[in-house]
């Protein structure tokens, strides 16, 4: 289910939509105020809903705000000329918008967006209706953006099982370990191919873009129902045991152990592959740094369960 809903009062957008859109695979609805709109909404199924902010009465955000109570698996994209930070952060907060597009938008860019959207959409509702065999090709599929970490999600679930076991976690517990470790970066169909694949250090706005896809990731398995743990995994597994990560800055035993435990997997795997801005480690490399972050990224006692874990991999 392809529907796309654009919801502008000017229907000169709405008419360069539509020509935007003539030759994909997509059904567009357009809506000229936000009360059409949902009225649509009450009719249709919609995937992807993009508003424009300010228009006569119900603005774009008020919009979004009531899409996410009556549909909340539509993703939301606001399509605005005016994104201060004040908008922004009154459309992150209330209706937690997937992406803004700013006018006037670039024809690639926008497709871009919405295609990520509907990925995001499909994500969700396959993760709420599938069985857990689909999680990995879920993971899979997400991992085709970024040709730098083709098989990691695996990987990284290998090594975390691998350290969950050596703890003596119960075996349930290990399974959802298992699960989150797959899904940890889903959260990256928030984020453009152009960055995931940027070939060197990314400028601090693009990386602060990066940073929230633990955030995106959460949102999605919250949506699509998954357990507290797979949450837990996805949401932060870039903390670090010193307190410098993010997107919280949770430190020590505040960090949930199952993010512990993955976040250690998600290194270890990055520094044996290579990425944009490096070569791949060799094995003596890969243990030299995990040591070094040892109290500062990851936690002391499960590190020296994991050490003799990875001198094996590395051997």
């Amino acid at each position: 289910m392809n529907n796309v809903l654009f919801v502008d009062d000017e229907p000169s957008i709405l008419r360069s939509v539509e020509r935007t859109f003539h030759d994909a695979d997509l059904r567009i609805l357009t809506a000229d105020s936000g009360e059409q709109a949902l009225e649509i909404l009450g009719q249709e199924k919609i995937a992807v809903v993009v508003s424009d902010n300010r228009m006569p009465g119900m603005s774009g955000i008020d919009l979004l705000t009531r899409v996410r109570t009556i549909s909340p698996d539509t993703v939301r994209i606001m399509m605005t000329a005016f994104a201060d930070l004040e908008t922004a952060i009154a459309a992150i907060n209330t209706s937690e918008v997937f992406r803004f597009v700013t006018k006037p938008w670039n024809n690639e860019n926008l497709i871009a967006v919405i295609n990520e959207g509907l990925t995001r959409y499909r994500v969700v509702r396959e993760l709420r209706e599938g069985d857990e065999s689909r999680y990995l090709s879920i993971a899979q599929a997400i991992e085709l953006k970024d040709s730098y970490t083709r098989g990691h999600c695996d990987r990284v679930a290998n090594y975390a099982v691998s350290l969950s076991e050596a703890l003596g976690l119960p075996e349930t517990v290990i399974r959802e370990i298992r699960f989150g470790s797959w899904l940890h970066d889903c959260g990256k169909i928030g984020v453009p191919e152009a960055i995931l694949n940027y070939g060197g250090r990314l400028p601090v706005d693009q990386f602060e873009l990066v940073k929230q896809h633990p955030l995106w990731g959460s949102e999605v398995a919250r949506q699509a129902r998954m357990s507290r743990t797979i949450v837990n995994i996805i949401l932060h597994h870039h903390e670090r045991y010193d307190g410098s990560g993010y997107p919280a800055g949770l430190r020590g035993d505040h960090i949930p152990i199952e993010a512990r435990i993955v976040s250690i997997a998600d290194v270890f795997d990055a520094l044996h592959t290579d990425r944009p801005y490096r070569k791949a480690y060799e094995g003596a490399g890969v243990l030299s740094v995990m040591q070094e972050l040892t109290g500062s990224s990851f936690d002391p006692h499960l590190m020296e369960i994991f050490m003799p874990i990875a001198e094996k991999v590395c051997a």
